[in-house]
């Protein structure tokens, strides 16, 4: 184990990697119940998509632990789970199959790119400053879509939205105590913040309905509190697998549905590039791994294995596969070896037959993990650059777009558009390079031309 792993090399133990393995998995297992939740309101069934997260995530993490030999865990990434289920199909209007087919497609595409050098160009197509919103406005998506998720934000006839004027009903109340808590425990740097928010918020509600002030209402789709279900009951993986090839045949069944498959699939792709090796390069370099030239030991397998994850993804039923920045809470704990990912990965196959327990966890417990999520995501923003309008003008546009036209895409798209704008009226138009003026052209397709046909 010790040469396998490297344990020695890169001094650690068997022990301190077995409980970087435990952190790691504790910090990041709200995303469980949270992709149940997210993808489930896009029409998949809630248990299949539970089994997909999880299997998905047990064969990219231990895939990253046994072949790539790092510290890296990975899961269906937020942000793009989002994008699948409120702007693919809720907003463009399309069926789950054909998100799953563009996730597919995507993981396809990453795979072949992840053995070339061509995902680190395409990365800095974009510039770091509008790489920094889109993050930045992503987190803000979220955290509105947790906001909506626990009716603090409701619809509004005459402002579209507003804040829910009866904050005191039980869901809404619970779930601003639960924010309140997760915030306590996040500041307080408690390990596994997220997930003891959600299961705290939860216990308090399952108290509510004992004192009968949370009153269940299926109705009202105020469900009971309690697990309904048998520990060790596994749900079927056969309502999502295998439903992306159905997807990629209503992809093709038009030209219309061709171009919108492409600017899916490409937004899918893009997120997933600069999303990863952020990622990779934050971990790599809190796990001392990165050289002064940002490379890392198993750079190439670690990208494979990411886009491996997420075809596999794709096949079993859920969001892109991505590694998650909480595995810096195992490399903190003193994880450097694969054999970190190895015990992520295998508690995350334990966790499969707790699936009755996941299942009653309810959308205002896991509210506050979406916000907090939102708000981590918008740290890298203290590097921005408020003072450059081809910064300032471009990132604003990406996140307004993407939180108040409730569409990732629409963000990446009008902040692509606005820098190429400001660049022209600079006198530097040459200095984005024609890739970037390609996508420029390609959006202005999407945006005015497409419609036309529509």
């Amino acid at each position: 184990m010790d040469k396998f792993f490297k344990l020695t090399q890169r001094g650690t133990t068997v022990k301190t990697e077995i409980l970087a393995g435990i952190t790691t998995f504790v910090t990041m297992a709200y995303i469980l119940p949270v992709n149940m939740n997210i993808l489930g309101a896009s029409g998949l069934e809630a248990g299949a998509v539970f089994m997909a997260t999880a299997l998905a995530s047990v064969i990219g993490t231990i895939l990253m632990g046994l072949w790539a030999g790092l510290p890296f865990a990975q899961a269906p990434g937020m942000g793009l789970n989002a994008f699948f289920t409120y702007t693919v199909v809720l907003t463009m209007g399309f069926m789950p199959s054909f998100a799953l087919a563009a996730v597919l497609v995507e993981g396809l595409i990453f795979i072949i790119l992840s053995v070339t050098n061509i995902r680190t160009k395409l990365l800095f197509v974009i510039p770091k400053q509008l790489r920094l919103a889109i993050s930045a406005g992503i987190g803000l998506f979220i955290m509105f879509i947790g906001f909506q998720n626990a009716s603090i934000i409701v619809g509004d006839a005459a402002t579209l939205v507003t804040t829910n004027p009866n904050l005191t009903q039980p869901g809404v109340l619970l779930a601003i105590i639960g924010i309140a808590i997760t915030i306590l425990l996040w500041v307080k740097k408690v390990r596994g913040s997220l997930l003891l928010g959600i299961l705290i918020t939860w216990a308090l509600g399952m108290l509510a309905q004992l004192a009968g002030w949370y009153v269940v209402n299926i109705e009202a789709e105020a469900f009971s509190l309690f697990p309904s279900g048998v520990v060790g009951n596994i749900p079927s993986l056969a309502p999502t697998f295998g439903l992306c090839f159905q997807g990629l045949q209503d992809a093709f069944s038009s030209a219309a549905n061709i171009g919108q498959f492409i600017m899916v699939t490409l937004t899918f792709l893009y997120v997933d590039i600069f999303d990863t090796l952020g990622t990779f390069a934050g971990v790599a370099t809190k796990a001392k791994l990165m050289d002064d030239s940002g490379n890392f030991p198993g750079v190439g397998k670690a990208f494979t294995s990411d886009a491996i994850a997420t075809t596999c993804g794709a096949i079993l039923g859920t969001s892109t596969v991505t590694t998650f920045v909480e595995s810096s809470a195992g490399v903190e704990a003193g994880g450097r070896t694969g054999l970190t990912s190895v015990v992520t990965g295998a508690l995350f196959l334990l966790a499969i037959p707790f699936f009755p327990i996941f299942q009653a966890i309810p959308g205002f417990a896991t509210a506050p993990a979406l916000v907090m999520v939102g708000v981590m995501m918008c740290e890298p923003m203290r590097e921005f650059d408020w003072k450059a309008a081809e910064a300032i003008i471009p990132g604003i546009f990406a996140i307004i777009f993407m939180v108040v036209g409730y569409s990732i895409s629409s963000g990446i798209m009008w902040g692509v558009l606005m820098y190429l704008l400001v660049r022209a009226i600079q006198g530097k138009a040459k200095e984005p390079g024609a890739l970037m003026w390609a996508l420029g052209v390609l959006f202005l397709v999407k945006l005015f031309i497409f419609p036309l046909f529509s």
